[in-house]
């Protein structure tokens, strides 16, 4: 800042000049002491320059509304909303989030350090502020093939970049305790850097081993336990509020006030429906509210506790020198959302954008889609006998079970039969290997048809499940054919495609078009193909290919009992 600059912003502090703008009237939330202050916010240059009588070359009376500082999520995959960084921000900028985390692992395993700069450039010019933490383990094991392999000497042409604020979650938890040698130079280059974990379930000295490597976030908490262990050590703990896993009502039971300053909300993982009808952070504070956690603290854990934990000392509150990152609420029961202002700007009213959105290139992240031609007979599976491993999928769940069947057998070949037994296959689809992973699942509930997708966590090749070969093929085809996305087939016809040209991941349409597709797709499955209403169909396939999520998966490389981190026959 020069000189006359800071001249000038004192004078604005101190009342003998006007600010830019004078938000009148409010009822600030204060995260510092946990009070309600009744003042005007002087704003000038994007930032709080003063909290208290104020007048203003623009004025806006809030007429003693809440007014709260701008909403951080400490952990998101982009990835997961199915659009643009540029649409995503038009969905929770309004909803009050003016700050993200982001791990872009999900793009990073299908296109490498370009799929992260593309998150970066898609970023620019957004009113949200999107901060990149490196993904660590791409691919995520060993048990699958990826579009890229990121080694520690990929991730240290990137880690001094201003937006990057450390190493994203380490889900190689056993390489940490064990000194692995590649996971050890990749904490390394992470330097004075936050590095974020990924280790349910670690424990005692296991746990002191991944806090002492420099690990200090963990989002995978499942029980209050895991989170005093934690919290004990230093680290802090991100209670998370998605799609997939809904663990803040549970969670929150952990959260008192000796404690709370060590916790902060994220998404991880939301899908558009649940973004356009629950919400982002707002929906987090308002459940941690419901379940008894007073409203300054819920919003604390989603602005101060965020801004502190990863070094982003200009947000989180709302002070002189502050960004002026502000979030206008009706009240602290409903805590509707009237206003959002970014760097002092409005941003969305009524939960509406009120900024345009201009689409990065998205050359080098196209075109995804690289396989070998395939052929019905390459989907065959073969048998030694008619006992068989078959994946047994749970209601509202991703884990899943290892289970010994009996299957119908033709001439050595497993064969479709009125028992709810599919056909699972996994298809290398970032480098033409031709790899084909095949498996036997019950409880998805498909009839006279099939659904495929490139979708498929964490290497996100091509994943196909179906009751006949033919229309698990066309399925295939159909997916090759638009460029990677979500399809559906019955009885030699393609029902309905969702085109994510992203890198088969996401689309470059607005939310809202993507939530409309989804939604007659998910009636598609139900209503036509006649899938188990117990299970999301496109979130469960995706799942079935995760090698890190117990019982039973399958990949590229074939079917995976995680129990034991080995391949095994699909004959018994």
């Amino acid at each position: 800042m020069e000189k006359e600059e800071l001249k000038r912003i004192i004078n604005i502090s101190n009342g003998t000049e006007k600010a830019e703008l004078v938000l009148k009237n409010c009822s600030i939330v204060n995260v510092f002491t946990n009070e309600i202050i009744k003042a005007d916010v002087a704003v000038d240059n994007g930032k709080i320059v003063g909290i208290g009588e104020y007048d203003g070359i623009e004025e806006i009376d809030l007429k003693y509304t809440y007014l709260c500082p701008g909403f951080i999520d400490g952990h998101v995959h982009i990835e997961s909303s199915m659009v643009s960084p540029g649409e995503f921000a038009k969905a929770i900028v309004p909803r009050g989030t003016t700050t993200i985390i982001a791990d872009p692992h999900e793009i990073a395993n299908v296109k490498g350090i370009d799929g992260i700069k593309y998150i970066l450039n898609d970023s620019n010019n957004l009113p949200l502020d999107v901060y990149i933490m490196l993904p660590s383990c791409v691919p995520s094991t060993p048990f699958e093939n990826s579009g890229a392999h990121l080694s520690y000497k990929e991730l240290s042409k990137m880690i001094d970049e201003k937006k990057v604020l450390g190493l994203g979650e380490m889900m190689n938890y056993p390489g940490v305790i064990n000194g692995d040698e590649e996971v050890i130079n990749k904490i390394l280059i992470a330097g004075n850097k936050k590095i974020d974990g990924h280790g349910p379930m670690i424990s005692g000295k296991e746990l002191n081993a991944y806090v002492v490597a420099g690990v200090s976030t963990e989002h995978e908490c499942s029980t209050l336990k895991e989170i005093k262990d934690r919290l004990r050590l230093g680290m802090y703990v991100l209670i998370r509020e998605g799609s997939a896993a809904r663990n803040l009502s549970e969670l929150i039971k952990a959260v008192n006030k000796d404690n709370l300053r060590r916790c902060l909300f994220c998404t991880d993982d939301k899908h558009p429906e649940d973004i356009l009808k629950d919400g982002h952070i707002d929906y987090n504070i308002k459940l941690a509210i419901k379940n008894g956690i007073d409203p300054i603290d819920a919003i604390k854990m989603a602005t101060l506790n965020g801004a502190e934990c990863y070094g982003l000392r200009d947000r989180g509150a709302i002070a002189p020198g502050y960004i002026a990152d502000l979030v206008v609420v009706d009240n602290l029961k409903d805590f509707n959302i009237l206003k959002v202002f970014k760097n002092g700007n409005i941003v969305g009213e009524d939960k509406k954008p009120l900024f345009k959105v201009i689409p990065s290139s998205t050359d080098k992240v196209a075109n995804s889609v690289n396989m070998k031609a395939i052929s019905l007979k390459e989907l065959d599976i073969e048998l030694k006998s008619n006992k068989v491993n078959v994946i047994k999928l749970n209601s509202h769940s991703l884990f899943t079970e290892k289970r010994e069947r009996i299957v119908q057998v033709k001439d050595g070949k497993f064969q479709y039969s009125d028992e709810d037994i599919l056909k699972v296959a996994v298809i290398e689809r970032h480098k033409a290997t031709g790899n084909i992973g095949l498996g036997l699942v019950e409880n998805f509930g498909l009839k006279e048809g099939a659904i495929a997708s490139t979708i498929a966590h964490d290497s996100h090749n091509i994943i196909v499940i179906g009751d006949n070969d033919f229309d698990m093929l066309m399925a295939i085809k159909e997916i090759e054919r638009i460029g990677g996305g979500i399809t559906m087939v019955s009885n030699g016809k393609v029902l309905k495609s969702l085109p994510l040209s992203i890198a088969g991941l996401m689309s470059e349409e607005t939310l809202e078009v993507v939530n409309n597709s989804l939604k007659e797709m998910l009636n598609i499955a139900y209503d036509k193909l006649k899938v188990n209403r117990e299970i999301d169909p496109f979130m469960t396939l995706a799942f079935i290919a995760l090698p890190v999520i117990p019982e039973i998966k399958v990949t590229d490389l074939g079917l995976f009992y995680v129990n034991e981190f080995k391949f095994i026959d699909i004959s018994i």
